[in-house]
């Protein structure tokens, strides 16, 4: 057996052929250049971003297109060789590294733009195109991606559609289930499937793309994607406000939807340990002080006059009536890199709290009314065993964010954790994995979420699509036995 963080992980490696000096050389005949062997450039690459699970993977692949990806595991199907596909590795739940041996395939280098269509705002690129590039890209067009992510840096757009990811823009444009329009994605026997539409209507069968959307790459390897992009805000405001108490930020929210209506874009709220870490590890100054819980509002739309005069109305209303007690607005340019700063706050609270020890991690979705009372029950139950319990995220989503910090890992810490959050979340009708998906460290608690039923079809469609389980194993579906 192999202990990852805690014996609660231990998992036993399935029956797969070990690596062999012929299928190394395989490989090197496939791409040459592009076979990594030097376990001290593998290493990043065992490992996740949060340092909490490590694998043992001898190899990695960097295959350019899906010709390649499919020769890749057309071999690995025969050889009964196990693979992880892997893009930028920013996952939080241990879905992206290995967790024995198994062959990493990085989509690194598949980082094409394929096409862009101005009118219909359809873009076709290769799954290893990094998010903020993306993004950078359609700017020059006049367009963005419909996705925003604090790791946009380094992650890619095939892994953000393995998983599903949600982020900061999901209010207003949707998800990725939405936007997507056709994938190309190859199969665990290397079979290419091609539906690479680029329509937004298509009533032909079953929508196959959508098993594979949020499938975390154990159905198959997303080797390009088609997504509709919406055109650039010519207007985009932000407010950063204090209030008082959550039951405050609530009835700013139903405010806020009511009188900005469709040029809301975000809105997202943070307490006051949020910002309190993010002030004392990266240095950063909070825009307005001294409030229990702050909120994040983003407005996007075509008339910046129309949306500022929107936005003041909002806020008068809002401080007027007592429901905010401190506010600032970023509205034109000179006001835009305050603006930057307030986004930059939310965006960096992840990587504050990893200067405070370790962290534990929970991306929960549930009813609005009731999101921020997991955060107090959590604090309430773990007194001072915990540093740090804190919670911020996605209100407009229902999605919180709830971290827990302690100088270091705790056996005891944990198992007063789980699975308390879970079935309280259960309890309270909600989801044990809003966007993080549940890769390796929760695929064991997915029965908080979904019935037997639905687990077990989950299970008959993997074995139907990967007959020989090679595509990322011990991930997302719990163990059958």
């Amino acid at each position: 057996e192999v202990m990852l963080t805690s014996e609660r992980y231990s998992v036993q490696r399935l029956p797969f052929s070990p690596l062999s000096d012929s299928d190394v050389a395989f490989f090197e005949g496939i791409m040459p250049g592009r076979v990594i062997t030097d376990p001290e450039e593998l290493k990043p690459f065992n490992v996740d971003w949060l340092k909490s699970v490590r694998g043992c993977s001898k190899l990695m692949l960097k295959p350019q297109t899906t010709a390649e990806v499919s020769q890749v595991l057309r071999y690995c199907y025969e050889k009964n060789l196990a693979v992880n596909p892997q893009g930028g590795n920013t996952g939080l739940v241990g879905g992206s590294v290995p967790v024995f041996d198994e062959i990493i395939l990085s989509t690194a280098l598949m980082n094409r733009v394929i096409s862009f269509d101005k009118v219909s705002g359809i873009l076709v690129c290769q799954a290893g195109c990094v998010l903020e590039k993306l993004n950078e890209y359609l700017e020059e067009q006049g367009f963005i991606m419909p996705l925003d992510l604090g790791a946009k840096g380094s992650c890619h757009i095939g892994g953000n559609v393995a998983t599903n990811a949600g982020g900061l823009r999901l209010l207003r444009y949707g998800s990725l289930r939405g936007t997507v329009l056709g994938l190309e994605v190859v199969l665990a026997d290397g079979s290419a499937l091609d539906c690479l539409a680029s329509l937004r209507k298509d009533n032909t069968g079953y929508d196959l793309k959508q098993l594979f959307i949020g499938s975390e790459g154990t159905l198959g390897v997303i080797t390009a994607v088609s997504i509709l992009c919406p055109q650039k805000p010519k207007a985009v405001n932000l407010a950063f406000l204090g209030c008082q108490s959550f039951t405050k930020v609530l009835e700013t929210f139903t405010t806020c939807r009511a009188m900005l209506g469709e040029i809301l874009s975000a809105y997202e709220f943070m307490d006051e340990k949020c910002m309190e870490l993010v002030e004392k590890h990266l240095k950063l100054s909070s825009p307005v002080a001294g409030s229990p819980f702050y909120v994040l509002i983003e407005t996007s739309g075509s008339s910046s006059t129309h949306d500022e005069e929107k936005l003041n109305s909002f806020l008068e209303q809002a401080m007027t009536s007592g429901l905010v007690t401190d506010g600032t607005v970023a509205t034109d340019d000179k006001k835009i890199k305050a603006s930057h700063r307030f986004l930059f706050l939310r965006e960096r609270i992840t990587e504050a709290l990893t200067h405070e020890g370790c962290v534990y991690k929970y991306d929960i979705s549930l009813p609005v009314a009731k999101l921020y009372d997991l955060v107090s029950d959590t604090r309430a139950r773990l007194g001072q065993s915990a540093k740090n319990v804190v919670g911020y995220g996605h209100l407009g989503d229902g999605n919180l964010h709830l971290n827990i910090t302690a100088e270091s890992y705790s056996h005891a810490l944990l198992d007063a954790i789980e699975p308390f959050v879970y079935e309280w979340t259960a309890r309270h009708n909600g989801s044990i994995s809003a966007e993080h998906g549940l890769g390796f460290k929760k695929k064991q608690f997915i029965q908080y979420s979904k019935p037997s039923e639905a687990v077990l079809l989950m299970q008959r469609l993997k074995a139907m699509l990967d007959p020989k389980g090679i595509l990322n194993p011990y991930k997302m579906l719990p163990s059958s036995s």
